[in-house]
């Protein structure tokens, strides 16, 4: 706005940003009107979980890509909320468009705050950026990680805190050879630390689990490659997770089959907490696990399929 000479300070217009002021001055700001964003509105179905005027709470479905890229223009939860929040958008960056201030991965479900105004977006992102914002993901993972296991007390990054909860902390980066993956490194990247927890394991022997994630950073794929480093890649993660046979014995046939057939991430963003950028109130938010994830657990559970 300095740059565009949209500020004056007793009436003269300012362009630096170093200018000074005393006390006593003038600034006057002029706001222009939001211009029309380029992405189109789509008449597409959203679980909208909490909305008001400056932010929007949403579960979104597996499936769906959160914003429009050179390989997806259109069919984004960007274009459906376009849509949805209509002329509520006041703007954010001088365009009217939903403020994403953090993704989920196409193939994994759950919750996801977007700001309407520009004052919301810049104080979501403040939340995100200094690790404030609770998120907790349900994800369903090979083998049973545990602090009794030898193996992970070797992996590097790895260390058990008190009640059993495992800590992953490493750096990431892109992966070397495959632009379109993350890998783990210890010199270079971006720090990344994920803490999980054992919610429930199934098989007999113990082969599967439930595992409850939280994030203290929030970088891309994070969870599917620290889980991976780890040894428990998840089910269904075509890019991480890897194959694994797993024992009909431990969960009967039926049981086997399906997780061979869970054809995505068995990942869902499931608790959302932040403090209201607008109002200072503290939100938390919480969605149930889809129905695939669901049903997934069910035949993991029942022995006998």
């Amino acid at each position: 706005m300095l740059e565009a000479g949209e500020v004056q300070v007793n009436g003269v217009v300012v362009t630096g940003v170093r200018t000074r002021l005393e006390e006593g001055d003038i600034v006057r700001v002029s706001i222009a009107e939001a211009q029309e964003s380029h992405i189109l509105p789509q008449d597409i179905p959203l679980d909208v979980i909490y909305e008001d005027n400056d932010l929007i709470v949403i579960n979104k479905l597996t499936g769906m890509v959160v914003h429009p890229a050179p390989g997806t223009p259109d069919g984004t939860l960007v274009n459906a909320l376009m849509h949805h929040c209509g002329d509520s958008l006041s703007g954010v960056g001088g365009v009217a468009r939903p403020g994403i201030v953090h993704r989920i991965d196409k193939d994994t479900s759950g919750l996801l705050v977007v700001a309407k105004t520009d004052a919301a977006h810049h104080g979501l992102a403040a939340q995100f950026e200094k690790h404030t914002v609770e998120r907790h993901y349900r994800a369903v993972v090979y083998g049973v990680p545990d602090a009794s296991d030898p193996r992970l007390r070797g992996v590097k990054g790895v260390n058990f805190e008190q009640g059993g909860v495992m800590k992953v902390s490493t750096q990431l980066a892109r992966h070397k050879h495959d632009r379109q993956k993350q890998a783990v490194f210890f010199t270079g990247g971006r720090h990344a630390i994920t803490r999980a927890h054992v919610v429930e394991a199934f098989g007999s022997p113990e082969c599967v689990s439930l595992v409850d994630c939280w994030l203290e950073t929030g970088r891309t794929h994070q969870i599917r490659v620290h889980m991976a480093h780890v040894g428990h890649g998840l089910v269904g993660d075509p890019v991480y997770g890897g194959r694994r046979k797993l024992s009909e014995k431990a969960f009967g046939a039926t049981a086997v089959a399906v997780v061979k057939a869970f054809n995505r991430q068995a990942l869902h963003a499931a608790t959302l907490g932040f403090e209201h950028p607008v109002s200072g109130e503290m939100l938390r938010f919480e969605a149930s696990l889809p129905a695939d994830m669901s049903e997934l657990l069910r035949k993991l559970s029942a022995k006998d399929g």
